[in-house]
């Protein structure tokens, strides 16, 4: 599946969105979303407060470039993969390598990822930007998951797995949030998603699997 490469303007748009990203996760962190404001969060990325405004309709929209980075590089991976292969496999794969941290930018995601569900328990808002990311990744993963599989795979059975396996990812990040375990190891979200995808697709007909 080719992609055309962003432009010049694009990049600096996405750029510009991560550094309020991050500005607005840190300032979450520290004060918790009730104690921040847009202002604080433009003021730490160093953009004018239209900048942010122009980006984002309010402060908690602002972490979600965050809360998708590691969904953008799991669909990217995923789609990779030679049209026609298993998809139980390929899903199994991807979803353990887009959470393992391996590399900075994955750690440094899980990071921001693990605090941010925590400040989401007690704010509605940010938890409702977590349920959009997750959405709308579940709807860029059925378009993979349809080139992959091919003509022949049955639409519904391509949009549950694709709603199964962004439940996976969502549910292992989630439970990974409420305890101290690391990113890497014991008790770790690669292993819990992969765990939640195993069961959540045992019975679905996907292309290349044994039935």
């Amino acid at each position: 599946m080719s992609t055309k490469p962003p432009s010049l303007t694009e990049r600096r748009k996405a750029a510009t969105q991560l550094d309020i990203a991050r500005a607005a996760a840190e300032l979450f962190t520290e004060r918790g979303p009730d104690d921040t404001t847009a202002e604080d969060i433009a003021q730490r990325a160093g953009v004018a407060l239209r900048t942010f405004y122009r980006y984002f309709r309010s402060k908690q929209d602002a972490v979600a470039p965050l809360l998708a980075g590691g969904a953008d590089r799991w669909r990217a991976a995923l789609a990779a993969a030679e049209p026609g292969t298993d998809l139980a496999v390929a899903l199994e794969r991807s979803v353990a390598g887009a959470l393992a941290a391996e590399g900075e930018e994955a750690a440094e995601g899980l990071r921001w990822t693990h605090g941010l569900l925590r400040a989401a328990d007690r704010d509605p808002a940010l938890r409702a930007v977590w349920y959009r990311v997750n959405q709308e990744s579940e709807e860029r993963l059925r378009e993979v998951l349809a080139a992959l599989a091919g003509p022949g795979a049955d639409p519904l059975d391509l949009r549950l797995a694709a709603a199964a396996a962004t439940a996976a990812i969502r549910i292992a990040l989630e439970s990974w949030s409420t305890t101290d375990a690391p990113a890497r190891g014991e008790g770790a979200p690669s292993a819990l998603a992969v765990r939640c995808l195993r069961d959540l697709t045992t019975g679905l007909r996907l292309p290349g699997r044994d039935t």
